[in-house]
């Protein structure tokens, strides 16, 4: 409306004529510094009216094409497209799942090349519908300083991961010495360079458009950085607090599929319509079975349990070490209602099972809000799917989009009720500090044991 009666007052708009000057005013240099004025504000209104387009005002996005490989779309031709999908969403199920567990097998070093990579991703599909919907408007520098602001992001996030966990390797090379001496400053210098490449990017008819995909940039590297940086962190704690609360995701999005798909009558949510009670429900009892038989299956070996340590010594990744009470079987007294029911006394398990319920609770109760979130944004931005990498799938964000609440949980959740003091990263970090710093800590720790009794004070250490 603004827009329409700012055109009426336009000259050769046809609409009302300018009104006269007022008494005592000349009709020379101040009035065309009046109009000059006047049509600066009306440019500025027309782009304001612009910038506040409503939902149903955003552009369309374009659907994607399909990628179904041909051979699949000849082999299935016959079914009915509901069918169809699920042969499709099946096999390229089962062929990601086995493509997992060989990346797996190379070790966790190729799992983190995985997590980055997948970060990456999901962060250009998220960045691209947003470039898309705002094409029109041709904003200068917005994927340029995008990818520039995810490089600063992720030269912080994994500065500090250099930092806290090759601290022996870093103390060989004096160039690395430099930067994680001074990483936080640099890293914020950095960051200042996008920021005031964004300010002088900054066009006047596009102010509030440039803060929206400023605003978008940020949120995404919330998203995606972030809580890449958390899984991350969770697989240096064991590869089986990386593998367990992923596979659980996983179940819980295969068995909520499939018990939906079968017996889904009721349904569970207006943001996602193809979502039931049916497969809800199914896939939080699957997600809790699978996620204790895991546990128990994966307990069993060093290679998941150990913490991912680097080794100077070897210049690699390794997990060996004597494994803590949490993956140690331990003896557990039963209610009396399994006792009647199973027969015995007690039962074996390792403290770990235990944990894994709350993660696989978490993983089907709450973890699908990630997705509803997600199919939350796609609706307002009238899009099915955040891209089609994956046919069958849609995009890597599709697939991802509870995994990064997840990963967020199992930190907070190691953080909270886990993590005790880890001797080789203290020691990591006790070989950083100058001799006389280890000298103070060793005669502090000295004093302190002789006052709990454990040392004599004549006993040399």
């Amino acid at each position: 409306m603004l827009e329409l009666r700012h055109r009426g007052g336009c000259p050769g708009s046809g609409g009302a004529a300018a009104p006269p000057p007022r008494e005592g005013e000349a009709a020379g240099g101040d009035h065309e510094t009046e109009s000059t004025s006047d049509k600066e504000t009306d440019i500025d209104d027309r782009y304001g009216d612009l910038d506040s387009r409503t939902d149903s005002d955003i552009p369309e996005i374009p659907p994607s094409s399909d990628r179904t490989p041909e051979i699949l779309k000849k082999a299935l031709s016959g079914l009915s497209s509901r069918w169809k999908n699920w042969w499709i969403r099946g096999i390229l199920t089962l062929t990601m799942i086995s493509l997992f567990f060989l990346i797996i097998y190379m070790g966790s070093f190729m799992l983190m090349l995985l997590v980055l990579g997948i970060q990456v991703k999901c962060f250009h599909e998220i960045i691209t519908i947003g470039y898309r919907v705002y094409r029109s408007y041709d904003l200068p520098w917005f994927r340029t300083l995008s990818w520039y602001f995810l490089l600063c992001v992720n030269y912080f996030f994994y500065g500090e991961t250099v930092a806290d966990y090759f601290a022996t390797f870093v103390q060989r090379e004096e160039q690395l010495q430099f930067l994680i001496r001074y990483h936080r400053f640099i890293s914020f210098a950095l960051y200042l360079a996008g920021f005031c490449m964004f300010v002088l990017s900054l066009v006047k008819k596009h102010y509030r458009l440039q803060f929206y995909m400023f605003a978008w940039t940020h949120v995404t590297l919330l998203i995606t950085v972030t809580q890449s940086h958390l899984v991350i962190q969770n697989l240096f704690e064991g590869m089986i607090w990386f593998l367990v609360p992923i596979s659980s995701v996983i179940c819980n999005d295969i068995t909520a599929y499939l018990f939906g798909f079968f017996f889904g009558r009721t349904p569970l949510i207006k943001l996602s319509p193809k979502k039931t009670w049916e497969g809800f429900i199914g896939g939080f009892f699957s997600t809790v079975v699978f996620g204790f038989i895991a546990a128990y299956m994966l307990s069993k070996y060093q290679y998941f349990v150990c913490p991912v340590e680097y080794r100077s010594d070897v210049n690699s990744f390794v997990t060996e070490c004597e494994p803590s009470e949490l993956f140690q079987l331990q003896s557990y007294s039963l209610p009396p209602f399994l006792k009647a029911v199973l027969r015995q006394e007690t039962v074996s398990l390792y403290p770990f099972q235990i944990h894994s319920i709350a993660l696989s609770t978490f993983a089907s109760l709450i973890g699908p809000f990630g997705g509803f979130f997600a199919s939350g944004f796609k609706r307002a931005f009238k899009i099915k799917d955040f891209a089609n990498t994956i046919p069958g799938h849609g995009g890597i964000m599709d697939r991802f989009d509870c995994q990064y609440l997840m990963a967020t949980f199992v930190h907070v959740y190691i953080t909270s009720f886990i993590r005790g003091p880890n001797p080789s990263k203290v020691l990591q970090q006790l070989l950083v500090l100058q001799p006389e710093q280890q000298l103070n800590i060793y005669k502090t720790l000295k004093t302190h044991l002789i006052e709990k009794g454990i040392l004599q004070p004549t006993l040399k250490v």
